[in-house]
């Protein structure tokens, strides 16, 4: 597994949605080599469905920064709603580490009741679970795979520059808002 510096790597967002929204949803990918802009990839995944982690590793792999990537950040554990990635499978799939951000804690037990309404809900809970307890690291809270605690707070700390967010993280969020809405949010 690549794990020297972290210095080039790619965050992954959705497209914002309606609530009654059904079918496919956006995804974006931005690369960033140090603190540079690199690249941006996209696709689909299905609303609530199964094929984020399939998705996230073709994109990967049939992308020209590939050879050259050193981690994969999230935001946060699943895309589309409740597709949820798995990121033990990501990380082997693609040999890299894989870190997942978020900005709070979250409700774990109100997750656990929403996925009892979603279809497959029990596995991706399950999946939810195998990737561990969200931990506390450099202000927000992260789930890993490939990397120790002290690593991924160094990765936080050297890409969080405008926000307590990763840079790739940060622009994959406001291009994704950007191309969905026309117009970006400000926080992701």
């Amino acid at each position: 597994m690549k794990t020297s510096g972290f210095s080039y790597v790619i965050g992954f967002d959705d497209f914002p949605f309606a609530r009654h929204h059904r079918g496919s949803v956006g995804v974006v990918g931005v690369v960033y080599n140090g603190l540079r802009l690199e690249g941006v990839l996209s696709g689909q995944v299905w609303r609530d469905g199964r094929n984020s982690t399939a998705v996230l590793v073709r994109l990967v792999q049939h992308s020209k920064f590939y050879p050259s990537l050193q981690l994969v950040m999230l935001q946060g554990i699943a895309l589309g709603g409740f597709n949820v990635v798995d990121i033990q499978a990501l990380s082997q799939s693609l040999s890299l580490p894989v870190l997942v951000v978020s900005r709070r804690k979250p409700n774990l037990g109100a997750i656990e009741a929403a996925l009892q309404k979603v279809r497959g809900g029990k596995q991706k809970w399950a999946l939810m679970q195998k990737a561990g307890a969200p931990e506390p690291v450099a202000g927000v809270y992260v789930q890993r795979v490939g990397l120790t605690p002290e690593q991924a707070d160094r990765v936080i700390r050297r890409f969080a520059v405008h926000s307590s967010i990763p840079e790739p993280l940060r622009a994959a969020h406001l291009i994704a808002g950007g191309l969905a809405t026309g117009q970006s949010r400000a926080r992701p």
